[in-house]
């Protein structure tokens, strides 16, 4: 499949409910406003095509650079590569595709978590945060919990809204999964304020961390 053939495709699943959400969200690409379930069903059809997907993510749309997410093969992307990709996803959804399908599947991911972090670069801190909640999850081994929730304490409530919301799901799964961090965990919540006004649709759990924390909890007792 051609890199205008893929367009096409998604051109004709454009969405205007979809588009008009990711502009109020912020989204300043161009775009077709498609559905995440159509993008991966396309990704699917597609399975991996590096070159398509270095094509594709050069065109600067939002749908398109998404879809590439999905169809690169991140073993073949050099660090430089992968570190103009995390500069260039200004937008939630394209980060999160780079975190996710490209940066979470690199054997060097742990090495570059750290370098990242620190070289303090608010480029990288959805990237980092997104990192490191997942080693909170997954692999504590080695990390100091006191230490990242000084440097959340320090940093969250002057961080930028789109590095706010990972480092603030770090903090709440902290305070979820250390019984001896949550009060802490909740405190800084609290203090901060980061999401309490957040809206959330009936039957969702509010990503205020002190709400979030409490609720997860809750359901684990």
């Amino acid at each position: 499949m051609t890199t205008a053939e893929v367009m096409a495709k998604l051109e004709a699943m454009s969405n205007e409910s979809t588009r008009t959400r990711h502009k109020k969200d912020g989204a300043t690409q161009p775009m077709f406003g498609v559905m995440m379930g159509d993008l991966r069903a396309l990704a699917k059809a597609i399975k991996v095509d590096h070159e398509l997907g270095l094509s594709l993510w050069k065109t600067g749309n939002l749908d398109a650079m998404n879809l590439a997410t999905f169809v690169m093969n991140p073993k073949l992307l050099s660090v430089e590569q992968v570190e103009d990709m995390i500069c260039t996803a200004t937008f939630g959804s394209i980060a999160d595709g780079v975190n996710t399908n490209i940066v979470k599947l690199l054997a060097q991911k742990e090495e570059l978590r750290q370098k990242w972090m620190a070289a303090g670069d608010i480029r990288f801190g959805r990237t980092v945060w997104s990192l490191t909640t997942e080693r909170v999850i997954k692999d504590p081994n080695g990390l100091d919990l006191n230490d990242l929730l000084d440097r959340i304490e320090r940093e969250l409530g002057s961080a930028p809204r789109f590095v706010q919301w990972t480092m603030n799901y770090c903090l709440a799964e902290i305070g979820i999964r250390y019984a001896e961090h949550r009060a802490r965990a909740i405190a800084i919540g609290e203090k901060l304020g980061v999401f309490r006004d957040y809206p959330v649709s009936k039957g969702c759990t509010s990503p205020f961390a002190p709400i979030w924390i409490g609720a997860i909890v809750s359901r684990q007792k």
